[in-house]
C-alpha cells in the first residue's frame, strides 16, 4: 500500500498536458473523469521537468517525465533513487486519549502493542470482512496517530472515519479526526537503494536508526517534515510529509543529487506489481477479505484472540477453515501482458478457475507478471495455468510474490 494510490470505477484517462499518453502505462481504472481536478503543491515542478500530466483520481499527476521512458524510469528507481509525488493520498491526524481504541474498532491492527513512532499497514474492514481501504497508520504516541490512505477512496475513508469517530465520541470517548487537504500538505516518496544516502545529507534525522515502518519528525532541507521509512516499490525508501508551501523547495533540494530523478504513475505501478503490492480497486476491494487477498498477516495476533474487529467472525472462520479463492502471483514467459479481467484457466481442463486483477511487463525481469485470484486448490507456486488474452489461451504459471526481492531497511 501506501501508497499506495485508487478509485473503484473504471474511468477514461484524461490527458492534461501534453495531449498524449502511452497506452496501458497505468491501470485505467484509476483515472478520473471529474471536470475539475486538483493540482498538487508540486504541479508547477511537474510541468517544469516535462511531466506528462493526467487527471488521476481527481488530481493532476505525471504519468512519466520527458527524460526517461517508463521502463527506464522503473529501472533507474531499482538501481538509484526516484521521487514520486503522492500528495493525492489522504493524510489524516487523529488525537485524543481514546484514539487507539477507536482506530482498533475499525481495523485489525494492534496499535496498543506497537511502539511509539512505529507504523503498520492495515485495512479498514466492513461487517462482512471486506476491505474498505488499505492504509498505513503511524502510532506517534498513545494519544496521536498519523494515517495515510488512498486518494481514490478519499470520500469513503473520510465518511468512514468521521462517522465511526462521532459514534465513539457520543459514548464519552476522546477522539478527534483532522483531515489534511492537499493545499495544506504535500507528500513525496523517495524510493531506491540510494534514497537514504541522498536524504541523510539533507536531514537531521539519523536514518540508520529509522528502520522500515518507523516514522520521525525532523528537518529536511531546513523544513520540518514527517519522514516514514516505507514505500510502494519494494525498495528501501521513505515518504516525506511536507508543508505545501515548502514542497517544491524540499523536492528541488533532493533533485540536486545526480542519483535522484523524478518518476511518475507509470513506473510506480510496474514497481509495485513487481513487489507484489496490492492496488485498491484492482487487487482488493469490499468484496474481498484479507484472507482471500493473501493478507492474513494483517490480522494481528491479539486481535484474533480478542475477536472484536469488523467482520471478525467471518475472517477468523476463514483463517481456520480456509477459503475458496486466493490472490496469487502469475508469471508469463511469452505473449502480451495479461490485463485486468483476463480469464485464468486450468491448463489441463481449460476450465475457468480465476481472473487477473493486475498485470504488466516487468522491466526488472524481462517477462510479464500479473496478480489474480484462483481456486484455492491451484494456489501453489509452479501450478500451470492458461490466461486468455484477446481470445487466445497463453501459458502462465503461479509464482511466488514478490517477483523481485524486497529491499526494506530492517536491522537484525
Amino acid at each position: 500500500m501506501c501508497s499506495i494510490a485508487r478509485s473503484r470505477v473504471l474511468l477514461t484517462p484524461k490527458v492534461i498536458a501534453p495531449k498524449q499518453i502511452i497506452p496501458g502505462a497505468v491501470t485505467s481504472r484509476w483515472f478520473s473523469d471529474e471536470p475539475k481536478a486538483t493540482k498538487t503543491p508540486l504541479f508547477n515542478l511537474h510541468t517544469k521537468y516535462g511531466g506528462r500530466v493526467v487527471d488521476f483520481a481527481g488530481f493532476l499527476l505525471p504519468v512519466q517525465y520527458s527524460d526517461l521512458s517508463l521502463s527506464e524510469s522503473h529501472l533507474f528507481t531499482r538501481k538509484s533513487a526516484s521521487i514520486f509525488d503522492v500528495s493525492h493520498m489522504l493524510q489524516t491526524n487523529v488525537r485524543g486519549k481514546d484514539c487507539l481504541s477507536w482506530f482498533e474498532s475499525i481495523c485489525p491492527v494492534d496499535l496498543k502493542g506497537m511502539k511509539d513512532g512505529s507504523s503498520s499497514l492495515t485495512v479498514f474492514l466492513n461487517d462482512k470482512g471486506g476491505i474498505i481501504d488499505d492504509l498505513i497508520v503511524t502510532k506517534v504516541n498513545a494519544e496521536t496517530l498519523y494515517v495515510v490512505s488512498n486518494a481514490g477512496r478519499m470520500k469513503e475513508d473520510k465518511a468512514h472515519m468521521s462517522e465511526t469517530s462521532e459514534i465513539f465520541r457520543k459514548k464519552g470517548n476522546d477522539v478527534n479526526v483532522e483531515f489534511w487537504e492537499t493545499r495544506e500538505r504535500a507528500l513525496i516518496a523517495l524510493q531506491g537503494p540510494k534514497a537514504a544516502a541522498v536524504l541523510q545529507s539533507l536531514t537531521d534525522i539519523k536514518l540508520d536508526d529509522l528502520t522500515f515502518m518507523t516514522s520521525r519528525l525532523g528537518k529536511v532541507a531546513g523544513v520540518e517534515c514527517r519522514v516514514t521509512r516505507c514505500g510502494y516499490t519494494g525498495e528501501d525508501g521513505v515518504e516525506i510529509s511536507i508543508p505545501a508551501a515548502s514542497a517544491e523547495h524540499v523536492t528541488e533540494a533532493l533533485l540536486q543529487s545526480s542519483d535522484v530523478k523524478l518518476a511518475g504513475l507509470g513506473a510506480r505501478d510496474s514497481l509495485r506489481l513487481e513487489a507484489g503490492l496490492c492496488l485498491y480497486g484492482n487487487d482488493i476491494d469490499e468484496s474481498v477479505t484479507p484472507v482471500e487477498a493473501n493478507l492474513t498477516w494483517l490480522i494481528a495476533k491479539r486481535r484474533r484472540t480478542d475477536d472484536n474487529f469488523p467482520g471478525s467472525s467471518i475472517i477468523l472462520r476463514q483463517i481456520k477453515e480456509g477459503v475458496s479463492k486466493r490472490r496469487v502471483g502469475i508469471k508469463m514467459e511469452t505473449g502480451p501482458p495479461a490485463r485486468k479481467s483476463a480469464v485464468l484457466k486450468d491448463a489441463k481442463t481449460s476450465e475457468t478457475v480465476g481472473t487477473v486483477t493486475s498485470g504488466c511487463p516487468a522491466p526488472s525481469l524481462g517477462v510479464n507478471v500479473a496478480m489474480g485470484y484462483v481456486s484455492e486448490s491451484l494456489k501453489k507456486a509452479g501450478t500451470e495455468l492458461l490466461v486468455n488474452i484477446r481470445g487466445k489461451d497463453i501459458p502462465c504459471v503461479v509464482a511466488k510474490m514478490p517477483f523481485v526481492p524486497s529491499k526494506y531497511y530492517i536491522k537484525k
